[in-house]
């Protein structure tokens, strides 16, 4: 899946990080991408999986 996929992304944070602390996760979703990256370097590498992948991942880390 390209990376271009995400262009005009909203990132988040999880809102379980709290706002003092900058050493987060970010996500971004489109229909069938998700993109994952370091919030203390935005502009660096990210991950990519594809959207079913990620709400299994989210699935299971919440059983």
């Amino acid at each position: 899946m390209p990376v271009s996929d995400l262009a005009g992304a909203e990132w988040r944070t999880s809102s379980y990080s709290g706002s003092a602390s900058n050493e987060c996760v970010e996500v971004a979703h489109r229909p069938r991408i998700v993109g994952i990256r370091d919030s203390k370097d935005p502009d660096g590498g990210m991950l990519t999986v594809p959207a079913d992948g990620w709400s299994a991942f989210l699935a299971a880390v919440r059983t």
